[in-house]
């Protein structure tokens, strides 16, 4: 049986797992993530991989990291979060260190797989991966191959231009689809139902420290689950948003399914059941073509770990 292992790169801890062919792991070791980047950053990723070779006989490495990959998949194009990782050849530096074959690719196509191979896309040919949380990532599963474009930079869908002029984005430009329909644009939502609206939200305050400020997703959603009409509001807001991106992502794809994955997705059918709503909604010819199932992705912060394994296999 051959065994690999799956590492996945966040902003505060660097976990590597040792996955099977089954996508089940069977063992886990984490470093901080250090905050210089870098060769530090390559080294931690390194004494992950090694920890876990101590006690298991794994034949690849695979690495999860947001960013842009290159088509190869051996060099960090580009990363917007981590220092002194541009332009780098990681295959080749990571495998010098741990003496064995590495595959570098996206968080959020990692995730895609992971979900497309053993988790709720299982089984579809066709499927697409939103993961909503500060922004939006994405991945795309076309005849049961991962979609990654020519330069390795496909399904970056968080970028699409939705508003022309729109509220400006870390991309630099303005508009992208993950300004109106992320966790971030969640909060950005929230804060305005409550400046349009200061006595509505008096109980939904009261869950933090009484200010818009010290309102924090957990609370948004713990509101939104009693029934709070503005943290409501500002899911339906979001999913207004989410579907509609949903609706022409459809046209281009045609997936079976659409799964939504990232720290939002815990609030459930409160943003999810909108969402379908939505879909139906702004479907372009609807009722006349099939509407992807849209679904919860269900192997969690996992996702990106079991892919990016399952992916060094491949």
């Amino acid at each position: 049986m051959d065994l690999t292992i799956g590492i996945d790169i966040g902003g505060t801890k660097v976990l590597g797992g040792v996955v099977d062919v089954d996508g089940t792991i069977l063992a886990t070791h984490r470093e901080s993530t250090p905050k210089e980047g870098g060769q530090a950053l390559t080294r931690t990723i390194a004494d992950v991989a090694k920890v876990l070779l101590e006690n298991h006989k794994a034949v690849a490495v695979g690495v999860s990291a947001a960013g842009f990959v290159s088509s190869d998949r051996e060099v960090m194009i580009a990363t917007p979060n981590i220092s002194g990782w541009n332009g780098i050849n990681l295959k080749n530096e990571i495998g010098s260190l741990v003496g064995l074959p590495v595959v570098i690719e996206n968080d959020a196509n990692a995730a895609a797989w992971g979900e497309a191979k053993y988790g709720a896309g299982r089984g579809e040919s066709e499927m697409i991966l939103l993961t909503v949380g500060t922004g939006i990532g994405g991945g795309a599963i076309i005849d049961g191959k991962l979609h990654r474009g020519i330069g390795g930079i496909a399904a970056e869908f968080g970028h699409m231009r939705v508003v022309p002029e729109g509220h400006i984005c870390g991309c630099g430009q303005r508009g992208c689809f993950e300004q109106y329909a992320s966790g971030t644009a969640l909060m950005r939502h929230i804060r305005e139902a409550i400046s349009a609206s200061p006595d509505a939200a008096y109980n939904l305050l009261a869950r933090g420290d009484g200010t818009i400020q010290g309102l924090t997703g957990h609370h948004i959603t713990e509101a939104a689950r009693d029934g709070d009409p503005v943290a409501l509001a500002g899911f339906n807001t979001t999913a207004q948003w989410l579907g509609a991106g949903i609706a022409s992502l459809s046209v281009l794809f045609n997936p079976a399914c659409v799964v939504i994955g990232g720290g939002v997705v815990d609030a459930g059918e409160i943003l999810l059941a909108p969402t379908r709503s939505a879909l139906e909604l702004f479907m372009p010819f609807s009722g006349k073509l099939p509407l992807p199932r849209i679904i919860p992705a269900a192997l969690g912060n996992g996702a990106g770990l079991v892919g990016a394994a399952d992916l060094a296999r491949v």
